[in-house]
């Protein structure tokens, strides 16, 4: 009879936690757990801002081909980070450190007079930094790894 009670209850509860009033938050992110692919970088946009962007490598396992062969291909997420307290933290991170990111994310379709072989004339997505956690250090040259750091920007 209990558990009937808390199952009722938990149905209420799930229920009002998404609300169908007219205040929608709408979300777009993305979550990477990959390798560094270079230190991040400091740059400044057209209007003298400050940013960092660095990239991060995922590895996507394929099915194994018929004979066998394990098959991987990699692809390369290009982040910008536009938030100060993160920027100094990014920039003394290294390549190959492997790392947890959080970016919220953007599609920009191509402008319709640009030169298809220009970014302006391609689709771009761009991913802004939200936050970062490292897994883990890059490995030494000995191939031993450095300790384990936990740190969240």
């Amino acid at each position: 009879m209990f558990s009937a009670i808390r199952t009722a209850s938990a149905s209420r509860a799930t229920a009002r936690a998404f609300s169908t009033s007219t205040r929608r938050q709408n979300l777009a992110k993305l979550t990477l757990i990959g390798n560094l692919g270079r230190d991040p970088e400091l740059k400044t946009t057209k209007n003298e801002k400050e940013y960092v962007s660095y990239s991060v490598a995922t590895t996507n396992f394929l099915p194994p081909t018929a004979e066998g062969e394990r098959v991987t291909s990699t692809t390369w997420h290009r982040v910008l980070s536009f938030l100060p307290g993160s920027n100094k933290y990014l920039q003394t991170l290294k390549a190959g450190t492997k790392v947890y990111v959080e970016a919220a994310y953007e599609i920009r379709e191509p402008e319709a007079d640009a030169d298809p072989s220009t970014p302006q004339g391609q689709r771009q997505i761009f991913l802004r930094h939200e936050s970062i956690k490292v897994i883990s250090a890059p490995r030494t040259r000995e191939g031993q790894g450095e300790a384990e750091e936990e740190h969240m920007h």
